[in-house]
């Protein structure tokens, strides 16, 4: 491949000492056919491989360079490697998403079944436009990260608490001219560092824990009780996926995680369960068959390690050439 040859042409040039810009110049110019490249001239705005589509796709964000985001939408079947890139948009505006897409004939994109996405509204609404036969389907993982921040709310509150009255008991010991020593637990932790140090352990289910993490959870539930309830909730929101096994079994699971949030009336929890219940459908969606959207997280991770590999894009048109060159 063009691109395999380019990279162990860049070591064969660094072994030799040749300048590093003169080589890129000379790969750019002569090694590869960059010049002729039917996409060049609006590269770096969009780029489009209509006979990449498939059945099962993925659409998410990434920063090319300086924060810049482009939009990419990406193939599950081709897991990543040559193929997997259907189209890759400048910004995140769904009527420039679907501009782009609607190039593909629409018999085509009438085959697409399902796709996956983080629940971007203005993806979702370039999906929708788009791809008018396929299911929409909100990323499980993004979702139960949503559930794992309510948690995190309450945690980081307690730990201000915490902070705060560390703060007034050591202007009290200083009025009185003596050196203020926190309590600290049976494992060591002071109240402020047994929340700071929590945040893993409260992502996990109570099977996953260490001998330590145990340990702490133990110290923690009791000294903050309302902590070990959001803990559960979250628990029971994970079970949910986990345990259901259709879409029907998911939506009484969901239903009864409702019932237990309203009960507790946690804040963060409440506003949660309301951005949920607005996105249930899509979310509900994922029994179908289990899609998340991994695929375009890996994909993003892959395009970020070439940038790395390559020192960075310093001429974006040529950059996404090269991308092209290994996903189109």
């Amino acid at each position: 491949m063009a691109e395999e040859k380019a990279v162990s042409l860049t070591s064969i040039a660094e072994s030799q000492k040749i300048p590093t810009k003169e080589f890129e110049k000379q790969y750019k110019d002569h090694l590869s056919n960059y010049h002729d490249w039917d996409q060049k001239d609006h590269s770096d705005k969009w780029l489009l491989f209509k006979e990449n589509i498939g059945k099962r796709l993925s659409i998410d964000e990434v920063s090319i360079s300086n924060g810049e985001l482009y939009t990419i939408i990406t193939n599950k079947a081709a897991k990543g490697g040559h193929g997997s890139l259907v189209a890759m948009v400048e910004g995140t505006k769904a009527s420039d998403i679907s501009a782009i897409l609607s190039q593909i004939p629409l018999k085509q994109r009438k085959q697409v079944e399902e796709i996956t996405l983080d629940f971007c509204p203005s993806m979702e609404s370039a999906s929708i436009l788009s791809f008018p036969g396929a299911e929409i389907v909100n990323d499980r993982f993004h979702t139960q990260q949503l559930v794992s921040d309510a948690v995190q709310e309450l945690r980081i509150e307690e730990r201000w608490e915490a902070i705060k009255e560390e703060n007034e008991q050591v202007k009290i010991y200083r009025e009185q001219k003596k050196k203020y020593r926190p309590k600290t637990y049976t494992n060591g932790d002071t109240k402020k560092q047994l929340l700071a140090r929590s945040r893993y352990l409260l992502f996990k289910p109570n099977s996953k824990w260490t001998i330590s993490q145990n340990q702490r959870a133990i110290i923690l539930f009791k000294e903050f009780p309302r902590l070990e309830k959001a803990y559960h909730l979250s628990m029971m929101f994970r079970s949910f996926y986990e345990y259901s096994v259709n879409k029907k079994q998911a939506k009484l699971m969901l239903d009864r995680w409702y019932a237990k949030v309203e009960e507790k009336e946690f804040d963060s929890f409440l506003t949660t369960k309301e951005y949920i219940q607005n996105h249930e459908h899509t979310i509900l969606n994922y029994f179908t068959n289990r899609s998340t959207n991994a695929s375009a997280e890996s994909f993003n991770s892959k395009l970020k390690g070439f940038r790395a590999l390559v020192r960075g894009v310093r001429d974006r048109k040529f950059f996404l050439f090269r991308v092209s060159k290994l996903f189109g």
